[in-house]
C-alpha cells in the first residue's frame, strides 16, 4: 500500500536554499516543488500542492502577498514564511500562516512543522 507522497511548493528567489530545501523535503519523502518566483507558483496553478513554503523578500510579488493570494484561492493550504530578515517576523505580519522560520532555520524543526501540518490536514483540523 503505497501512500501517495505530499507534495510541498516550496517559493524562493535564492536558488542555493531552493535546492537545499528541495533536497531536504524530498529526503524526508515528501515530492519537492520549486519556483523561483511567487508568479511561476501562481501560473503554474494550486493543484496538487499540499504545503506551500516560500520566502518573504522576493522581488515582484513578495512572501506575504503569496500568502494573500493563497489564502483567497486555497483557504486550507498551510503556509510556512522563511526569511532572512529578523524585523518582519512580528506576530502581526504573521496571521495566517503555519509557520514561521528564520534564516538560517533548523531542518529538523521545518521538516517536524510540515508534518505536523499534514497531519492536521488529514484530520480535518
Amino acid at each position: 500500500m503505497s501512500k501517495q507522497r505530499s507534495v510541498v511548493a516550496v517559493v524562493d528567489d535564492d536558488p542555493r536554499l531552493l535546492e537545499s530545501l528541495a533536497e531536504l523535503l524530498e529526503s524526508a519523502g515528501y515530492m519537492a516543488r520549486s519556483f523561483s518566483s511567487a508568479g511561476s507558483l501562481l501560473s503554474s496553478g494550486l493543484s496538487g500542492v499540499d504545503v506551500l513554503i516560500t520566502d518573504i523578500g522576493m522581488p515582484g510579488m513578495n512572501g506575504l502577498e503569496l500568502r494573500d493570494v493563497v489564502k483567497k484561492a486555497r483557504p486550507e493550504l498551510p503556509v510556512f514564511l522563511i526569511t532572512g530578515r529578523h524585523e518582519i517576523a512580528d506576530q502581526h505580519r504573521a496571521q495566517g500562516i503555519s509557520g514561521f522560520f528564520r534564516k538560517p532555520f533548523d531542518a529538523q524543526a521545518l521538516l517536524a512543522a510540515v508534518g505536523d501540518a499534514l497531519r492536521n490536514r488529514e484530520n480535518g483540523g
